[in-house]
């Protein structure tokens, strides 16, 4: 196996973070959803916790594209 060969496969694997970061996205947004069906008294609240739990989340998958991108080009 070549040198390109395994940088692509190795930012592919990387990208297994993105996916797990999808699904948690997912599931936030679920929650959130179903927790404001339950309260929609308590929004101001729910916003908060759901803004921050979705951008700690989406950090993760600009961290696995970085890693990826690191793997691609250098």
């Amino acid at each position: 196996m070549d040198l390109a060969a395994a940088k692509m496969i190795g930012a592919g694997l990387a990208m297994i973070a993105a996916m797990g970061a999808g699904i948690g996205l997912g599931n936030i947004f679920s929650s959130w959803l179903n927790s404001l069906a339950r309260n929609p008294s308590a929004e101001k609240k729910f916003a908060t916790i759901g803004y921050i739990g979705a951008g700690m989340t989406e950090a993760i998958a600009i961290y696995a594209l970085g890693i990826g991108f690191v793997i691609i080009f250098l």
